[in-house]
This record gives C-alpha cells, sequence and structure tokens, in this order.
C-alpha cells in the first residue's frame, strides 16, 4: 500500500472518529469553513464588481 494511500486512509478514519467523538464541535468546526468560504466569495465579488463598474 503506498504512503498517499494510507494518509487519505488515515484522514477519513480521524474526520469520522472526530464526528462521532464530538459531533457538537465537528459541527462548529463546519460551519466556521462554511463562513469563511462565503466570505471569500464575497470579497472575489465586490473585487470583481468593483473592476467593472
Amino acid at each position: 500500500m503506498n504512503a498517499k494511500k494510507l494518509a487519505g486512509i488515515a484522514a477519513v478514519a480521524l474526520v469520522l472518529f472526530f464526528v462521532i467523538a464530538q459531533p457538537g464541535q465537528a459541527a462548529g468546526f463546519v460551519n466556521n469553513i462554511i463562513g469563511s468560504l462565503r466570505d471569500a466569495a464575497e470579497a472575489v465579488i465586490t473585487f470583481v464588481s468593483n473592476i467593472f463598474s
């Protein structure tokens, strides 16, 4: 088994353990990531809007 596949399996196992052991914190973490992605998308949209207006 190559190292890349083993690292992927280990990452999935770690995420599953985190979700099962502490679902509230895992949900908060996902919400923070989604919020950050939304903020980044809004910043890009604002940037592009300002360029073309």
